[in-house]
């Protein structure tokens, strides 16, 4: 008989387990309160309810996977010899033969997918699959086809879909419920009366930078280029606003050129086309100038002046392009940062001061910012290091087990700060920290919880967030704020629906 060990509970991972160990559910609670331990008393009520069956645990990632692993090695009595790690680096016929031997098993989702479609798996007695990072759990990802074949097959079937955060959107949220056939929904916040005595207190801080008028000078410039496609694609009806978001802009681009290659040659698409492709690229360069620092920009500009694409030339020979070069030179020249960067090595020199034992992490959504950061600091003799993603087809990058060696590193205490980017959000287990430092905000509730969620963890924090005044740092701040707040209307709302009994009415809708 499988039991818990070395764990006590905190009561409302046992509240959520109950609820979730008879119906299948998505359990959306903060990053850092036990999702896993949920995880593993409903796996352990299961088995012993079902003594002959397997229990399936998927992530999207090896690292999480491999801490899954740990975690029903650490909490249960289960023998290492009866809990399997699969990934797709292990041979087909391999995999086979530990499907029938082990437990349980902890795989990716693709891999379980394409033993699923080859016959090397069956799931008709797994009386329970768990589905970590649940918000992905959308379109064609893995996980909907494994949660389909799941319920087609399996003899006993009980579903747990794991997140911090679903979504913003209604239908998002409603989409992942379907794809997981959810029928019940256990949200919990900070301040439940069953969580609000484990949780530490966490601070926020906005600290606020003014651009320097050079940089102003190109905000100006831009804006004013960006309003000639933004006018045309209004004034054509291919948008509602001239201030169009670039999330707007992005959806514009996909539905004119799904449409001009379905057939339709409509001369306004093809213009519609090259206008959205100015108007997102003309965004993306100001989020760079306002978020990040005039390097990136530079670097993104220069890449239209070799490029042979019709609408990076028009770009770049726009006469107040030329303008904006020149101004970046002038900058470049005489040695003026982006005042985030100046603000964000004298808080860091200021916390480390302070406590030399001090843990931060700095997110940041670019590499090359990532990567500027990091320099800074050491020159100013802060101990860091930076956690990036896998590397991409030009080599740059660091693979998982680097990535999981300075996290080790981190943990231990052999440097205080480390920057990341948005691998440092999900998919790996960043340890607790004392400081989290918002480089830029992120318009995505998402990424959002998931960082504000690596702090205060054991012990009082802080995060601080960066904010150019009047730029897409506020923006983006409040885009999140005001979705985080929809999504969890959203799902209290879901859940009084769902424990409803069930009427005509609700079928119909």
């Amino acid at each position: 008989m499988v039991s818990l060990i070395n764990i006590e509970p905190r009561e409302y991972q046992n509240n959520i387990a109950e609820t979730a160990s008879k119906k299948n559910s998505l359990v959306v609670i903060p990053t850092g309160m036990g999702k896993t331990l949920i995880a593993v008393l409903i796996a352990i009520k299961r088995l012993q309810e079902y003594p002959e069956s397997k229990t399936l645990v998927m992530a999207p990632t090896r690292p999480l996977n491999a801490q899954h692993k740990k975690s029903f090695e650490k909490f249960t009595d289960l023998s290492e010899e009866e809990i399997a790690l699969v990934t797709g680096k292990i041979k087909p016929e391999e995999r086979t033969e530990i499907y029938k031997k082990y437990k349980v098993i902890v795989a990716t989702p693709q891999t379980i997918e394409n033993d699923l479609e080859n016959g090397k798996i069956r799931l008709d007695n797994f009386s329970f699959v768990v589905f970590d990072e649940a918000h992905r759990c959308i379109k064609d990802y893995a996980y909907t086809y494994v949660a389909k074949k799941y319920t087609e097959q399996a003899k006993h079937p009980l579903i747990l879909g794991l997140t911090a955060s679903p979504g913003g959107s209604f239908e998002r949220i409603e989409e992942i419920r379907k794809n997981l056939f959810v029928e019940t929904v256990e949200i919990r916040t900070e301040l439940d009366k069953d969580v609000e005595k484990y949780v530490k207190q966490v601070d926020r801080d906005w600290i606020y930078v003014e651009l320097p008028e050079e940089m102003k000078m190109i905000k100006g410039l831009l804006e004013e280029m960006l309003k000639g496609p933004v006018h045309w694609l209004k004034e054509h009806y291919f948008i509602s606003t001239y201030r169009p978001s670039k999330k707007t802009l992005l959806l514009l681009q996909r539905t004119v050129a799904s449409k001009y290659s379905q057939g339709s040659k409509n001369y306004s698409l093809v213009w519609a086309m090259i206008r959205s492709a100015e108007a997102i690229k003309l965004e993306h360069a100001l989020e760079l100038l306002e978020t990040q620092d005039v390097s990136s920009l530079y670097d993104y500009l220069k890449k239209f002046e070799v490029s042979k694409k019709k609408t990076d030339q028009r770009l770049f020979k726009d006469p107040r392009m030329k303008d904006v070069m020149k101004i970046i030179d002038i900058i470049k020249v005489s040695g003026i940062e982006h005042p985030k960067l100046e603000k964000l090595k004298y808080i860091v020199k200021e916390l480390v001061g302070q406590k030399p034992s001090v843990k931060i992490i700095i997110f940041a959504n670019y590499r090359a910012t990532v990567e500027t950061i990091n320099e800074e600091l050491k020159k100013e003799g802060i101990s860091s290091e930076i956690l990036i993603g896998q590397a991409a087809k030009e080599g740059k990058g660091m693979t998982q087990d680097e990535q999981i060696e300075t996290l080790r590193r981190f943990k231990e205490g052999e440097f205080n700060v480390l920057i990341g980017t948005s691998i440092s959000e999900e998919g790996l287990d960043v340890p607790a920290v004392d400081y989290a430092i918002f480089y830029e905000s992120v318009p995505s509730e998402i990424r959002s919880i998931q960082r504000r969620g690596r702090v205060g963890r054991q012990a009082v924090g802080k995060i601080i967030f960066l904010m150019t005044k009047g730029t897409r740092d506020e923006a983006y701040y409040w885009a999140s704020f005001h979705k985080e707040k929809k999504m969890k209307g959203i799902l209290f709302d879901m859940k009084r629906r769902l424990k409803r009994k069930r009427t005509l009415k609700d079928w119909v809708i």
